[in-house]
């Protein structure tokens, strides 16, 4: 009994030391040796923690994420536009959410990610910039202009303390009917594209934000939106392998740390319809065999309909592609979903041996790019400075920069009619689905009167708008009207048959305008921005002359139309 007290006290006595021994991931060991350590004192819970990027609702993480964070040990968490309401808000939740972390044994810091491509997607707002985005990049064609641009959203995120970010974008805009993807490529043509997305990526490296190029293999010539079906590609193998491969191909090549996989299926390569994000033959054989992929392959939104969520069931989806070969699913909402997708996924690590290696050979990759960028003598901070954030976000270089690339991007679509003129008496109708184009508009023709009309309507209401729009419109000289999508489409074609002069300013993909032969004006700025409108109206008024050119190739040729 003596012995037994002693051992007792001698345990209680040394036992802070033996937490001590435990490895941490901000010990000074060499990275591998490190890595190796760490794994072979993970549980399950903690192995498969780190393979989960999830997200949570609110403005500040909730106590569900909190828990996730603190006993299931996860890896990662993604910032959506919904936990967005200023930016020192959101730098105190990503401290508290790095605390939680940092508090568990092993304390690995949190990849917090999000989706600040540029231009049309952006989901932390705010006062981040707002630039005229990927397919202006491509209108000038210059390199600097991506590398500048990823440099910039890259020293934002830095700031705020968001450490991973899915972007470059390098789909292939191939198809008018990829909607989803638009403005959001840089070009039709693969090699602009490969040399515009590896500038952006080395631009964005370099304020050591972990790039992620997607969405593999290839979206921009799937028509449909993954988001709520899977959409088709019936490419053949050599046809992706020179066009949508290329950019994948030069980024590895030069070292990008992390790929998304894509919800979108090639049947005429695979022989069936199995989403790439779920297949071993994209995952496994293409992109770590043949391409020689080394860093870490994260899914698209595992909710989304193209994983086929809904006759698989979300949890079988989510053990296909980490069986595929993923090494971290991403799951947007909810926390009953994410336990649902826990519980089968832990029967698996714990009974099938061949699923635990794969889920550890994950770990390794994720833990190796955590260390490579989390550890950098410039690594974004797990706690950001508040004071920073509010003093030095938007940067007033990268606003000029970005005023400066909007100007350099604008593309003449029609010139017959360019540049407009207008008078004191002209009678001229400002119409768009933007305030910032209304009020830009005013700055810069101080007479004309407005229409306001929405982005998407309630389909009842679409038949109103347009027949008042009609009405009003015949009231007017001159429209000068912002086209960006298929209802402004609808509402333009209300203006054929009546006597008033058109000029558009396409905002956003100018594939809408392609079958309207009756519009001698148009001009592309391809952003959304004040800096974008500016640069459209100063080209259609003739104040600055677009040097821009449209990066599809079958819309090269408009000007001479």
């Amino acid at each position: 009994m003596k012995k037994i007290k002693t051992f007792t006290v001698i345990f209680i006595l040394l036992f802070p030391y033996i937490l001590q021994a435990l490895p941490q991931f901000f010990d000074n060991t060499e990275p591998d040796l490190l890595i190796e350590s760490i794994i072979s004192e993970m549980d399950n819970t903690e192995l498969l923690g780190q393979v989960m990027l999830l997200g949570y609702y609110g403005l500040d993480p909730s106590d569900d994420i909190l828990d996730w964070i603190k006993n299931k040990k996860i890896g990662g968490v993604k910032i959506f536009g919904w936990n967005v309401s200023n930016l020192e808000r959101l730098g105190r939740s990503i401290s508290t959410m790095q605390k939680a972390a940092a508090e568990n044994p092993l304390a690995i810091p949190l990849f917090i990610a999000t989706d600040q491509e540029g231009g049309w997607v952006r989901h932390v707002k705010g006062r981040t910039s707002i630039t005229p985005g990927n397919m202006s990049i491509g209108a000038t064609s210059m390199p600097r202009d991506a590398y500048q641009t990823g440099k910039y959203i890259g020293q934002e995120l830095k700031t705020i303390g968001i450490n991973m970010n899915f972007a470059p974008t390098v789909d292939i805009y191939t198809n008018p009917e990829a909607n989803v993807i638009g403005p959001r490529a840089f070009s039709s043509d693969p090699l602009l594209t490969a040399t515009l997305s590896t500038s952006f990526f080395q631009g964005q490296d370099s304020t050591s934000v972990i790039s992620t190029a997607k969405h593999f293999p290839g979206h921009g010539s799937a028509a449909g939106d993954s988001h709520g079906m899977l959409p088709i590609v019936n490419a053949d193998f050599q046809t992706l392998w020179e066009r949508e491969l290329l950019p994948y191909r030069f980024l590895i090549k030069r070292g990008i740390p992390a790929i998304m996989s894509g919800h979108i299926a090639f049947p005429a390569i695979t022989g069936n319809n199995i989403a790439a994000s779920e297949s071993k033959y994209f995952i496994t054989n293409l992109l770590r065999g043949k391409m020689g992929f080394e860093g870490i392959i994260i899914t698209d939104d595992m909710v989304m309909e193209g994983a086929d969520i809904r006759s698989l069931g979300i949890e079988k989806a989510c053990y296909n592609a980490l069986d595929a070969g993923n090494n971290i699913i991403m799951i947007s909402r909810t926390t009953s979903t994410y336990q649902k997708i826990w519980d089968f996924l832990y029967k698996k690590i714990q009974t099938d041996k061949d699923f635990k290696d794969k889920i550890t050979s994950s770990v390794f990759r994720i833990l190796k790019t955590k260390i490579n960028y989390l550890k950098r003598k410039d690594a974004v901070k797990l706690y950001p400075d508040i004071d920073k954030i509010t003093n030095t976000i938007p940067n007033s270089q990268g606003s000029d920069f970005f005023l400066d690339q909007a100007f350099r991007s604008v593309s003449i679509l029609r010139d017959k009619e360019l540049p407009i003129n207008i008078s004191d008496e002209s009678k001229v109708l400002l119409a768009a689905p933007y305030r910032t184009f209304l009020s830009e508009g005013k700055k810069q023709i101080k007479n004309a009167s407005t229409y306001y009309f929405p982005f998407i309507p309630e389909k009842e209401y679409e038949n109103n708008i347009l027949k008042d729009f009609k009405n009003k419109a015949q009231n007017y000289d001159r429209i000068i009207f912002c086209l960006v999508n298929n209802f402004s489409l609808e509402m333009l074609k209300t203006l054929e048959n009546i006597p008033v002069e058109v000029t558009v300013i396409s905002a956003l993909t100018p594939v809408y305008i392609q079958g309207e032969n009756w519009i001698n004006s148009a001009v592309a700025v391809y952003g959304t921005g004040v800096e974008s409108f500016m640069a459209g109206f100063s080209a259609i008024l003739g104040t600055y002359s677009p040097e821009g050119i449209v990066p599809l190739k079958n819309l090269q040729n408009w000007g001479n139309n």
